[in-house]
């Protein structure tokens, strides 16, 4: 079957975006074929560090012959439109028309076979097109020219039925053109020369003999494969260094067994994070004094020099962080508290000492509200969590913050639950990670953040559009991590308040309930819950404890989406709809002043009834936080509403029975809002 291969030669495409530019190369050829109308059996696409490639199977060599119709005027219309019809349509003769009946009227319809030409004469647009498609974090022009692309684009390979196609890239500029071509460049080092490509396994074939292998899998197995016997490889950087290399050259190295004494992840960030070393295991999971890495090239020496230089790259590493590691336990804590001085938090808020003081005070104060919290640890742990930043270590690592001041904790003699909350007080770092749990941690790791959040809002750093350059959007989702998944009873407004106290203006930290209210809206609709039934509950405002918010918007789904719910909904709409109708002359209806005596109908009894009943049921669960048994007092009204509005006109002609009655309505209003503001639930 007829085949289509393209491939994109360029400089160095960065691993990080390989994946995605692979995939969205595969669906803008895709959906070019879709458009010319031209089937196939299915889109392979390969990424290597220089090259993008795909192809396609079973593209017809002629496209499909397309039928064109049009309609014209109408049988016996007059000549003229007629003549206009045929002369648009390239007709002569209204007998080459049809007659078709549509309604009442026949009308000329135009038919035409437009021949579908040759695949070959619309696949360099397709593949042009695909190429200025494509979107990447980051692009770049070369020289003058106009085309964007991640790197420069150094030859185009587009082969279909054997032969390449006739089309090019317009670079703009001085780079004039980049024309298709038939052949490819292996290896940049091993086998730069050119190779000539007919078809696919040709093309794959060829790139094998010239030292690239085309499959980012194959490459990634083969890095896999470099773990010695009975250990293993650690660390998440196969396929970054599968996105390094196109002829993937595993080798194994060894450190002095000395270094070993660091802490483990001073060697995993040393080894992996810095130079993209893979640590070694043992098989009881046990770091051992080796490290492998990937070259991209074969050496004449069997790459005993590729070896030697690695280990003389790690060696060093690993020396300055054992000097690091030495010099800083011998320091105390007291001393790198006195030493935060030296380092600007904000040039609005202070320094970290000032900081670590506020969050000494704030963690006491959330101690109060996380069980088994001892206030006075939790005050000790906060002070020390920001001493390791003062440290070499830290310095020279900076992703080892907090893992650095648990070590130090320790060899300064201090328990294990401080340590611990030095360390974790920094989770959830991102969207993956989890939350601490133990209470001192829980406390240091809400101080922090809302000390983060009150200090900002106080000097009006506040998010907007876009721009958060201190991360409080991060902060804040932190905060609504670590109490919903800790299900921790915390008054925000209260605590709030008492973070805003650290600063001169507090005045200014207003309206960081509703920040990290519109942050919980986000964080809900991501786990799947309806907005409408969010907005409802938060539209109350009377609510600050999350994990009872939460709870309600859980409840408030089932509800709705009960029969009973549904139906009341619709109660509640028509009751609403008449009130706001009517308020708007009349001013707002008590649902306190009903009076029973005024009643003329069952139904308003009825009515009555059941809503005290639903009322008082409502305000128990209420209270004692049971919210199903709040929604299911209120599905009790259903009947007596739907009984209310069969029997009784609201707009009575006499002016007692009307204010009663919508007094009624406001009742139920009221009885409902207790529960959310339900005119905002879609449905």
């Amino acid at each position: 079957m007829p085949e289509l291969l393209v491939e994109l030669l360029s400089e160095e495409i960065p691993a990080r975006m390989q994946d995605a530019a692979c995939r969205d190369f595969r669906r803008l050829v895709a959906e070019g074929l879709e458009a010319a109308e031209l089937g196939h059996d299915g889109v392979r696409s390969f990424a290597t560090p220089r090259r993008l490639a795909l192809v396609v199977d079973g593209v017809p060599v002629r496209r499909p012959d397309r039928r064109e119709e049009r309609r014209g005027p109408r049988v016996g219309a007059p000549e003229r439109a007629l003549r206009g019809f045929l002369e648009s349509a390239g007709l002569s003769d209204p007998s080459q028309c049809e007659i078709r009946r549509q309604g009442k009227a026949e009308y000329h319809f135009a038919v035409r076979t437009v021949p579908g030409g040759w695949t070959a004469e619309v696949l360099p647009r397709i593949i042009t097109g695909a190429v200025a498609g494509l979107e990447w974090p980051k692009s770049m022009r070369w020289a003058d020219g106009t085309v964007r692309y991640v790197r420069p684009l150094r030859n185009i390979l587009a082969v279909f039925t054997g032969e390449p196609l006739d089309g090019e890239l317009e670079l703009g500029g001085t780079l004039g053109r980049l024309v298709f071509t038939g052949h490819t460049y292996g290896h940049r080092f091993m086998a730069p020369d050119r190779i000539d490509v007919a078809d696919f396994a040709g093309y794959e074939a060829g790139l094998r003999a010239a030292k690239v292998i085309l499959d980012a899998g194959e490459r990634a197995e083969r890095i896999r494969s470099a773990a010695p016997a009975g250990t293993r490889l650690t660390g998440r950087l196969v396929a970054e260094n599968a996105g390094l290399t196109e002829w993937p050259v595993p080798g194994v190295g060894d450190f002095d067994p000395a270094f070993l004494d660091m802490p483990p992840e001073v060697l995993a960030t040393s080894m992996e994070v810095h130079q993209r070393y893979f640590c070694v295991e043992d098989g009881d999971g046990r770091l051992l004094p080796r490290f492998a890495y990937v070259a991209n090239i074969e050496a004449p020496d069997g790459n005993a020099g590729i070896r030697a230089g690695n280990e003389r790259v790690l060696r060093a590493r690993l020396s300055d962080a054992k000097y690091f590691w030495d010099r800083d336990r011998a320091g105390s804590h007291p001393r790198r508290i006195r030493d935060l001085g030296g380092i600007i938090f904000h040039a609005g808020l202070g320094t970290m000492a000032d900081k670590a003081r506020r969050i000494r005070r704030l963690a006491r104060d959330c101690a109060r509200w996380i069980p088994d919290c001892d206030g006075r640890l939790a005050a000790k742990a906060a002070l020390l969590a920001k001493a390791d930043l003062v440290t070499g270590m830290v310095g020279e690592f900076p992703e080892l913050q907090g893992v650095m001041g648990r070590y130090y904790a320790l060899a300064n003699g201090l328990d294990a639950e401080i340590a611990d909350a030095v360390a974790d007080h920094y989770r959830p770092r991102g969207q993956g990670d989890s939350v601490p749990r133990a209470p001192l941690s829980l406390a240091v790791a809400l101080a922090d953040r809302l000390d983060t959040l009150a200090g900002f809002f106080s000097i009006g750093e506040r998010p907007t559009g876009s721009r958060d350059p201190f991360a409080l959007r991060r902060a804040a989702l932190g905060v609504i991590r670590i109490i919903l998944e800790n299900r921790l009873r915390i008054p925000l407004r209260e605590a709030f308040g008492s973070a805003c106290a650290g600063f001169a203006d507090p005045v200014r930290g207003d309206g960081l309930l509703e920040f990290l209210g519109d942050r919980l809206k986000v964080h809900l609709r991501g786990l799947g819950t309806r907005h409408d039934l969010v907005a409802a509950v938060f539209a109350l405002g009377d609510e600050d404890d999350l994990v009872r918010l939460v709870e309600r918007v859980s409840f408030l789904g089932s509800f709705v989406g009960s029969g009973d719910g549904a139906n009341l909904l619709v109660a509640y709409r028509r009751a609403r709809n008449i009130l706001s109708i009517e308020e708007r002359s009349d001013g707002p209806f008590d649902p306190a002043s009903v009076d029973p005596g005024a009643f003329t109908q069952d139904g308003e009894h009825a009515l009555l009834e059941a809503l005290e009943r639903a009322r008082a049921g409502s305000e128990r669960a209420i209270a004692s936080e049971d919210y199903a048994a709040a929604t299911g007092s209120l599905a009790l009204l259903r009947g007596p509403v739907d009984r209310f509005f069969g029997e009784v006109t609201v707009n009575s002609g006499v002016p007692s029975e009307r204010a009663n009655r919508l007094a009624l309505l406001a009742g139920i209003r009221a009885a409902m809002e207790r529960i959310a503001d339900f005119s905002l639930v879609e449905g």
